[in-house]
């Protein structure tokens, strides 16, 4: 690995490759430079950043593909195809490391290929850093900041984007209220601390119990919401029962005590061609959620049980 200001890497090449075969003269470097600058400041966005750079270096440098890894461990960024060759720059500026990227194409790279792409480097560290750290700002803004779920302004925007899409393609949508039971005895019992550890925990084991494409948020103080795209009544009793099995089954040790916790939850679905706003969802799925703590809690209700009861 090549050390510079970005600390680079790169699998060293011999051999012909791609032009330029010179370096770049001083007004190459100047024009290439203000080139870039303009063109990397003109987004935000990680990905997009990366697919600017990508397009400006290949007159310089042919590349077949970039690939950026993340230094969070986020899902890597790739732009166009990996190949068998190829050279790579772990990227850190004065304030840390922001990750690594790898460039990649058919042929190996020439000594002065690698000088120049380093030297293009230099015009995206920053605009990259820019846009990962607005990225990341921008995340942590839709997080609830204990149990790192979505908040409410993600809930409202998710929410609003999926009933569009079921309306849309026909299809159901179901949504879960999740409340812990008693939860104030709790708080009272071990300290807020514990009942935190209590929240952070039934947050793990609802995202554990549901699909990767169900989305959980932390609706406020012990309730949680959970949205399930192209689910009917069926589907989602299944899902709410097996959070609430879960969450009784799972204890949290302290001073030699472990402490558990149950939940009710309440069901309202969106069925295909019906349309419905969202208030009218919430209102339905409060009802049953309710319906469920005056059965008992600990159990599962949905509202369309509750217009059979009726």
């Amino acid at each position: 690995m090549r050390d510079m200001t970005m600390v680079t890497s790169a699998h060293k090449a011999s051999g012909a490759g791609s032009i330029p075969l010179h370096p770049l003269t001083p007004e190459q470097e100047l024009a290439t430079r203000v080139r870039l600058a303009q063109a990397l400041q003109m987004s935000l966005d990680p990905n997009e950043v990366l697919n600017l750079f990508y397009k400006h270096i290949q007159a310089i440098v042919s590349v077949s593909g970039i690939v950026f890894k993340f230094a969070n461990g986020t899902t890597d960024l790739k732009i166009g195809r990996e190949c068998l060759h190829h050279c790579d720059y772990r990227l850190t500026t004065d304030e840390g490391y922001l990750g690594e990227i790898i460039f990649n194409r058919s042929k190996r790279f020439a000594e002065t290929e690698l000088l120049t792409l380093e030297f293009l480097l230099s015009s995206l560290i920053y605009p990259l850093r820019n846009a990962v750290r607005y990225q990341t700002a921008m995340r942590l803004a839709l997080l609830d900041p204990l149990t790192l779920v979505g908040n409410r302004a993600a809930l409202d925007s998710a929410l609003r984007r999926e009933l569009q899409m079921a309306e849309r393609h026909q299809h159901d949508l179901s949504l879960l209220m999740v409340d812990v039971d008693f939860f104030k005895r709790i708080n009272d019992d071990y300290g807020h601390h514990r009942g935190d550890l209590v929240l952070c925990e039934v947050a793990k084991v609802i995202q554990s119990a549901c699909r990767g494409s169900d989305i959980t948020f932390r609706y406020g103080g012990e309730e949680f919401v959970v949205v399930l795209g192209k689910t009917d009544a069926d589907g989602a009793k299944i899902i709410a029962e097996r959070i609430r099995q879960q969450i009784a089954e799972t204890h949290i040790a302290y001073n030699g005590k472990n402490i558990s916790a149950t939940v009710s939850i309440g069901i309202a679905t969106r069925h295909q061609n019906e349309k419905e706003h969202i208030n009218d969802l919430f209102e339905r799925a409060d009802k049953a959620l309710y319906a469920a703590k005056e059965s008992g809690r600990n159990r599962v209700i949905s509202s369309d049980e509750l217009l059979i009861r009726v």
